[in-house]
């Protein structure tokens, strides 16, 4: 924000403008929803810069299709990198012509800091939306996010922490998925909606999203999947596709088991449903964790990738885990099996003692369940409220400050004894 602009943010106590960059479906689910939250508490706000459909039907002028930055790969991006600068550049001349109260970037990291970096240079407030993995791997940006951002909004406890530490301004807001899913949900009636059994044991099977996610995984967990059919007859198992191609990629797989094909429902979509459904998921790292953590289920995390893609993050990546379950907990409650380690024999037999430890699932159950209240903290009209303390100058909300991050993250931890103990020890 401009010195002009700030002073009459301070006197009025609104905000006037707000400069919003989305960069992909994602960034513009979260965009909509701040920009629904800010609108509750500033009728008159208005929205310019860069989103897709969802902000564009909340009033943002988007000067560019979200599209524009969804560039994936390193020869795509060299490939689109001229364009990508020439966009970069008309959004910050727009935005200093329009002088906003504040820029946030929504996600994008790559292609937000440097626009974040080049307004707050001239003078504009600015705020980032979602950490990127600073905390994992590269950790030397933080330096230049520093230099970008007058406050970097988080989803998890663990990011905030990490830019406490090294004096970013920070606002943990929590998860929005957090505060979509339910603190309760109803195993059995998601079952009937299915078709399954309600006393059936049952198991969920997401190999991954990606083409080469079922490349490097689909086939050992199918494998890990048929040693656990044939040990416990009866066993279910519900394996929800992500798209269509993933479906015809599963399908070619499951003909050559046909064994395991009669136990098999294969699900368009609906992952949330078949994890709700399930006693233990079974799924590759990402973003599904931490749903089926939201869904309370117990799981397993397998992952394959590129031998020498493996060398490589070995020795970029700084944390000990990687399933955000784990990260958050800042302990091993989900077993992580990793390249060689990811056997499907390993795999069965980890899986096989979660299904036959039922006080283990439950206390998991619970454990999850305490970590979802924790960042179930209506997250967009967090963000709105600190977004309202950087216009106004004024220090971050208490209710989003490092301090709620902290509280979260020991009130999580003063847990660990009792799970271990109800779950015979905790793996």
């Amino acid at each position: 924000m401009t010195h002009a602009a700030r002073d009459v943010a301070s006197e009025t106590g609104s905000i006037r403008r707000v400069y919003l960059v989305a960069g992909e479906l994602s960034g513009d689910i979260l965009g909509a929803s701040l920009m629904r939250a800010l609108k509750a508490r500033h009728p008159e706000v208005a929205f310019r810069g860069l989103g897709g459909p969802r902000m564009i039907a909340e009033g943002l002028e988007s000067l560019y299709p979200l599209e524009t930055l969804s560039v994936m790969g390193l020869v795509e991006v060299i490939k689109h990198l001229p364009e990508l600068i020439r966009v970069r550049r008309t959004l910050r001349r727009d935005a200093l012509d329009w002088e906003p109260d504040i820029m946030v970037g929504i996600d994008a990291p790559d292609f937000n800091l440097g626009l974040e970096r080049q307004l707050r240079e001239s003078g504009v407030t600015t705020a980032h939306y979602v950490s990127p993995s600073v905390w994992a791997w590269r950790q030397g940006r933080v330096k230049g996010i520093a230099r970008s951002v007058d406050a970097m909004l988080t989803f998890l406890p663990f990011e905030a922490a990490f830019y406490v530490k090294h004096r970013v301004p920070v606002a943990f807001v929590g998860h929005p998925l957090a505060d979509e899913l339910p603190l309760v949900n109803d195993r059995r009636a998601t079952r009937e909606a299915l078709g399954i059994a309600a006393d059936a044991r049952v198991l969920a099977l997401l190999p991954g999203s990606r083409r080469n996610e079922i490349r490097f995984m689909g086939e050992t967990f199918l494998e890990a999947a048929e040693r656990l059919v044939k040990a416990r007859p009866g066993l279910a198992v519900v394996i929800p596709a992500a798209a269509p191609e993933r479906r015809q990629e599963l399908e070619a797989l499951l003909a050559a088991r046909p064994a395991l094909a009669a136990c098999v429902s294969l699900l368009d979509g609906q992952a949330r449903e078949a994890m709700v459904a399930s006693d233990l998921v079974l799924l590759a790292s990402g973003t599904a964790a931490l749903e089926a953590m939201l869904c309370h289920r117990p799981m397993l995390v397998g992952y394959r990738m590129a031998p020498m893609t493996h060398r490589i993050a070995r020795l970029m990546v700084k944390t000990e885990w990687i399933s955000l379950p784990n990260l958050i907990a800042r302990e091993s409650l989900v077993p992580e099996l990793i390249q060689d380690e990811a056997s499907s024999e390993a795999i069965a037999t980890r899986l096989g003692e979660l299904l036959d430890d039922e006080a283990a699932r439950t206390a998991l159950e619970a454990r999850f369940a305490a970590m979802h209240e924790g960042l179930q903290r209506d997250a967009s009209r967090r963000a709105a409220e600190t977004i309202e303390a950087l216009v106004a100058g004024q220090p971050l909300p208490e209710s989003v400050s490092p301090r709620l991050a902290e509280e979260v993250a020991e009130a999580t931890a003063d847990e660990t004894d009792d799970v271990r103990q109800e779950a015979g020890g905790g793996r």
